[in-house]
């Protein structure tokens, strides 16, 4: 392309711009604490969204403690689909933290990247009002796990830019590098089998799901016979 702007241009004016242009996309977008101020943000409208669709029972429909307990229970699967996607945001939003923490410059093209795991944040509220208004339908599950899968894939991505373009701390262990990716993968293999639980129970996926979360808010560990400590997530 750029013999074709000499070509075209002997005197060198459109190779000018062309120059120009690689310029640009090599200076764009490298800075990592404004990716993560519109992370947040994201996260934050998201993560707000999903309790919107949580709605107080009717004064009119009630009228005992009965009626109340009952009106409640009915909210109950509602309640559990929101507080699985605001662990899958909170545990999407942890990981991307920690990429971002072991970075010292972003690029355009990993901030792409990162815009692009954005969307599949934004989108959350949206699979979640889905599965809880069809919980019983698989299509509905595997919308949602298909959303969980975008956001993996996407952050999995992201890090893998990150490092063949060199834009981590030069003090980052390797490690950390194969933590980081094996985090991803086992998390996105976890899922992928509470998913395939849908062939008998949708309710066995989501319980499966649900598990899987816990063991990353709480992550668990374990003592070697060294006595050293191993997390579950790595």
């Amino acid at each position: 392309m750029q013999g074709a702007f000499r070509s075209r241009s002997p005197g060198g004016g459109t190779d000018t711009l062309f120059r120009v242009k690689n310029s640009y996309n090599q200076i764009a977008g490298q800075s990592v604490e404004r990716l993560a101020a519109i992370s947040d943000g994201i996260f934050a409208v998201a993560m707000t969204l999903l309790v919107l669709d949580l709605h107080a029972p009717t004064r009119e429909a009630i009228h005992n403690e009965h009626d109340l307990g009952r009106a409640l229970l009915a909210l109950a699967p509602r309640l559990l689909v929101y507080m699985m996607s605001f662990l899958t945001l909170g545990i999407f939003w942890v990981g991307q933290q920690t990429q971002l923490n072991h970075l010292s410059r972003s690029s355009r093209s990993l901030t792409w990247i990162h815009l692009a795991f954005l969307f599949f944040v934004s989108i959350t509220p949206f699979s979640t009002i889905l599965l809880a208004e069809f919980l019983a339908f698989r299509l509905a599950l595997l919308l949602y796990w298909l959303n969980i899968v975008a956001l993996g894939a996407t952050l999995y991505l992201s890090w893998n830019c990150a490092l063949e373009s060199a834009l981590t701390k030069p003090d980052l262990s390797a490690e950390t590098v194969l933590a980081v990716k094996r985090r991803v993968v086992v998390a996105q293999s976890l899922y992928a089998t509470g998913a395939l639980l849908c062939i008998f129970s949708t309710y066995l996926s989501i319980a499966m799901i649900i598990l899987v979360q816990l063991n990353y808010v709480f992550a668990p560990r374990w003592i070697d016979r060294d006595g050293a400590k191993k997390l579950s997530s790595r």
